[in-house]
């Protein structure tokens, strides 16, 4: 895929960003998940543009931010399903709509969806085979069991007198009339 697929000529300028701000945004947001996700991609202005886009308004700082929608590929996918899934509301000569549109195409024709599930799901299975790797071994009894369980055996004994200490009881039927 082209590494700037956007121009100002695709946009309308608004009358506090021009066309070509508009462009130069949408090119950050493809850069940045093709570098996937890097920190460093992660500027203020990035921050405070994207932080106006798709509906996103509810995060106080640049890191909660981050570490909100960027810190792992579960993260990711639910990033790119909110981008995907907003109606990119507004006119463009007040919003970044017709850029969120744009990106929203980008998004599916480049199928980042479908990689970041496969993604997270293969995240979800490490995580999950490293506690059962923890609870295995915290948990199940060695195959072959070594001296000190078999030591543990030779100090069970039978009981010596096979007889019961009560003597059985045998019931009465009686008449409950």
């Amino acid at each position: 895929m082209p590494a700037k697929p956007f121009d100002a000529s695709q946009f309308v300028a608004t009358q506090w960003n021009t066309a070509a701000d508009k462009a130069t945004f949408g090119n950050a947001v493809l850069n940045f998940i093709e570098s996937e996700w890097k920190r460093s991609l992660f500027t203020k202005s990035f921050y405070q543009r994207l932080s106006n886009c798709f509906g996103h308004i509810a995060h106080y700082d640049i890191h909660g931010f981050y570490e909100t929608w960027f810190t792992t590929d579960r993260d990711r996918l639910k990033f790119l399903k909110h981008t995907l899934a907003w109606p990119c509301w507004g006119d463009p000569t007040f919003t970044y709509s017709d850029v969120e549109r744009v990106i929203k195409q980008q998004v599916r024709a480049r199928n980042y969806l479908a990689l970041y599930e496969l993604r997270a799901a293969e995240e979800l299975r490490t995580t999950e085979m490293a506690v059962l790797t923890r609870l295995e071994a915290k948990y199940r009894a060695p195959a072959n069991p070594g001296a000190d369980a078999i030591e543990e055996a030779a100090f069970v004994t039978e009981p010596t007198d096979p007889q019961p200490l009560i003597a059985p009881f045998e019931p009465v039927q009686g008449s409950l009339f």
